[in-house]
């Protein structure tokens, strides 16, 4: 019971549910998440780094940049969460405006790799 109470409590926060929504596009650097949501490097690392401790995410380091994606989530009850975020989060304003910045972000990055 403490599993599933700990995985909803990583839901909790509005900056961790745009996080998900976000990488429901695929992989995604850090640097293009702290850009489509205009928050400090540090914060996203920060729930990052929280959303993959309750395994919602899971990252690889690639060079000196961190990359993170979606992960299943370690109880039944949770995947059914996540696959209702996945069905119904982009619908909100505040995500459609933090996918639109990444969909920009991402056409002016001049190669596929951070820095």
């Amino acid at each position: 019971m403490n599993e599933l109470a700990e995985g909803f409590k990583a839901l909790a926060d509005p900056t961790r549910l745009r996080l998900l929504n976000l990488l429901r596009n695929g992989e995604l650097c850090v640097c293009d998440l702290t850009a489509s949501l205009e928050l400090p490097q540090p914060k996203v690392s920060r729930h990052l780094s929280y959303l993959k401790k309750e395994r919602w995410v899971s990252g690889r380091r690639g060079g000196k940049w961190m990359y993170y994606k979606l992960s299943i989530p370690r109880h039944p009850i949770l995947i059914r969460v996540m696959e209702a975020l996945h069905e119904n989060i982009g619908s909100h304003e505040i995500a459609i405006a933090d996918e639109a910045r990444l969909r920009k972000y991402l056409k002016m990055k001049t190669s596929t790799h951070c820095g």
